[in-house]
């Protein structure tokens, strides 16, 4: 386990795509996805882009390191006429765990949320992830509703 310092939360810089990178290939490697060099590049795109298709938010220590990362994005809701967020990403290191990390990313990406003037936040955690489901549920209200996808061919 990584030593308990502050942690500050920030978007994502210019600077933190090495780590960025190291973070986001530890993610895919917990859920057992096969993850390119090439397919981080373009989620590292769509981040630097202008507007960016997906926003990223960082944890990082007093030594400058990444201890976790949480990306979102921005969905119109037309039945309440408001527009809400989406977690797509939220991961911490192994080491930093239990240290309230992924509480301050998701409260960090709730501050902007309350500025920005959205109606709620979603995401979803597979679910066998108890570890990130016993965190979730101290912020967050786990919904009734189910997830469908239509996977289409590449």
């Amino acid at each position: 386990m990584l030593k308990e310092t502050p942690v500050t939360v920030r978007p994502i810089a210019l600077q933190d795509y090495d780590d960025w990178c190291l973070l986001y290939a530890a993610y895919a490697e917990f859920y057992a996805v096969k993850q390119t060099q090439a397919m981080r590049d373009q989620v590292w795109q769509w981040l630097q882009q202008s507007p960016p298709v997906i926003y990223a938010l960082v944890a990082v220590n007093t030594e400058r390191q990444i201890l976790g990362l949480l990306h979102y994005r921005i969905f119109a809701r037309p039945l309440a006429a408001t527009l809400g967020a989406y977690v797509d990403d939220l991961f911490v290191v192994p080491a930093a765990r239990g240290q309230g990390i992924a509480q301050q990313l998701i409260q960090a990406v709730a501050e902007i949320g309350q500025e920005s003037r959205w109606s709620v936040i979603r995401w979803m955690t597979a679910k066998d992830n108890l570890r990130a489901r016993a965190c979730y549920d101290k912020v967050a209200e786990h919904t009734a509703w189910q997830t469908y996808e239509i996977k289409l061919p590449q």
